[in-house]
């Protein structure tokens, strides 16, 4: 059991959160939440010794592994994937290596009754019996299992990790944390640059695998599937929940309810007595009673009520110009990169008003299609048509990078924003965590975050009626893809996403196209549907 004992955090006269105590227990997987700068990076942090509280301490037992999954990681590049995920085994490969080179010495040694050889044989002793009690595993079968359920090819193990994306790489480092079968792993985030079947896995693995967990997630289904409970960090302290995220969230609202009626009837409680001295202050009769409510009124501990967040904006975007009858028609294309294929014979049709879901593993074409209709790229063969009066909105993953770095948040919403919206630039932002002064910062100065959000703004007031977002959800919070959402729901052109998110789509997507072996397969169903499909297809596979 690892112990949190009243820790507190402050910096600058700012008191992030203070008197946090809990628990993890054995096989709890927990879900850390809270709204963005609550302190849930902050405190995972401290747990995984990265940080020091100001005040308060961890407790573990001597022999607890805890393992840490940042959101950015520094790799460095100097091995392959194989060779950086056996890091892992690092100790155990150490200990087996200098039980070689003692037993070496043994051999070749003839002064059997100095020290130095008395020494060896209990340095050997020592380290055999504590490698022996190790339960004996493959520990390349280990890697290579967990490495391709992380979505990695046979072939790109002996590729240098150079040669990956940040993505990539912080999958790496999560295989290197799995491997070591922590007793606690911590995971801010780890679904950010994830396919859907690689979210699956890990899933699986955390749930039948692993021992505790504590993770950071906006993504509402990933936690609602591995977690049992969940700690809420608000107004600088925590409340704890034996419970998964949907349940938490009928819970705390009941419980601001309770708070808001305890608050009431203080208030009403407070507002009588004071009532009642400003009445009778300098009555002689009432002097007693007039000083022992003042005492009282002193005494008491004021209610909060915890905060919630009230902006109700409502997104909507400007009604779209019609476009024709197919926005988007691809007839057997082909892309190839030197000798790798791609995709070969790709056919898709997406009529006017359609919302679909492009879904497969990274790297099996999902974002070169889009390029393909954005002409950003050419294709080796086929056909692809873009539709009469289709008028493109697109979100690229590198969206926030194309921003104008010279400009206030303000301004560029203010560019673009038209009619009414304009009113509400401001409740806009805010609905997108940019308050205050915030809203002056020059664009240079955001975090990839924050760029992404207000990408998204920009792109959400342009009046298009083909909209395609490649991975729009990366770095929202829930309550901002919520907005998101409700807006695409109602949105009236016709819409193409690419995302990992199964909450996300579910509901939006009505027809799934899956990439995969080279290959655009079409799904007539939802996100749900074609999962659903998916698992049976893998289990008749596992069958076989």
């Amino acid at each position: 059991m690892i112990t949190v004992n009243d820790i507190a955090v402050e910096f600058g006269g700012t008191t992030l959160f203070s008197d946090v105590t809990f628990a993890i227990n054995e096989n709890d997987k927990i879900a850390l939440m809270g709204k963005n700068g609550a302190g849930k990076s902050t405190l995972l942090k401290i747990v995984a010794g990265e940080n020091k509280a100001t005040r308060g301490t961890i407790s573990a037992p001597g022999d607890a592994v805890i393992a840490y999954l940042p959101q950015h990681l520094l790799t460095s590049d100097n091995c392959t994937v194989m060779e950086e995920a056996s890091k892992a085994f690092a100790d155990v490969l150490d200990m087996k290596k200098e039980i070689d080179e003692i037993n070496e010495q043994l051999t070749i040694r003839t002064d059997y009754e100095s020290d130095e050889y008395m020494k060896l044989i209990e340095r050997v002793s020592e380290l055999s019996e504590k490698f022996y009690s190790i339960e004996e595993v493959n520990y390349e079968a280990e890697v290579e299992k967990v490495l391709k359920g992380l979505g990695f090819e046979r072939e790109d193990f002996t590729r240098n990790t150079s040669e990956f994306s940040g993505g990539w790489r912080m999958r790496i480092e999560l295989a290197k944390i799995l491997l070591k079968k922590p007793d606690l792993i911590l995971l801010d985030e780890p679904t950010n640059h994830m396919d859907i079947e690689s979210i699956q896995w890990l899933e699986d693995f955390l749930i039948n695998q692993a021992k505790a967990v504590m993770v950071i997630s906006h993504d509402r289904t990933f936690v609602d599937n591995i977690t049992n409970r969940t700690i809420e960090v608000t107004m600088g302290r925590i409340y704890d929940y034996k419970a998964v995220y949907s349940h938490y969230l009928e819970l705390r609202k009941d419980r601001r309810i309770h708070q808001q009626k305890a608050y009431d009837e203080q208030q009403k409680f407070i507002a009588d007595n004071q009532a009642f001295i400003d009445r009778f202050r300098g009555t002689f009769s009432k002097t007693e009673s007039v000083q022992s409510r003042v005492k009282m009124l002193e005494k008491i501990v004021p209610i909060e009520v915890d905060e919630v967040d009230t902006s109700a904006l409502k997104l909507k975007f400007p009604p779209s110009p019609r476009s024709g009858q197919y926005p988007v028609v691809v007839e057997g294309l082909r892309k190839k990169y030197g000798d790798h294929v791609v995709f070969d014979d790709a056919n898709l049709v997406i009529e006017r008003g359609q919302k679909v879901a492009f879904v497969g593993k990274n790297g099996e074409g999902k974002s070169t299609m889009i390029k393909a209709i954005m002409k950003e790229i050419d294709f080796d063969g086929g056909k692809l048509e873009v539709g009469h009066n289709s008028q493109i909105g697109y979100f690229a993953q590198n969206q926030a990078s194309l921003l104008d770095g010279e400009m206030t948040i303000f301004e560029t919403i203010d560019q673009i924003a038209v009619g009414d919206v304009r009113t509400k630039i401001k409740d806009l932002l805010g609905a997108f965590m940019f308050k205050g002064d915030d809203i002056q910062k020059k664009v240079k100065v955001l975090s990839g975050g924050e760029k992404t959000r207000l990408a998204m703004i920009k792109l959400l007031l342009e009046p298009v009626n083909v909209l395609i977002l490649d991975e729009p959800t990366n770095h929202l919070d829930m309550k901002t893809k919520d907005i998101i959402k409700d807006a695409l729901r109602d949105f009236d052109g016709t819409l193409i996403l690419v995302s990992h998110d199964r909450d996300f789509l579910d509901g939006l997507a009505t027809k799934v196209f899956e990439f995969g072996n080279k290959r655009v397969k079409e799904h007539f169903e939802d996100i749900k549907g074609f999962l659903a499909h998916k698992k049976m297809e893998s289990m008749r596979e596992i069958e076989k």
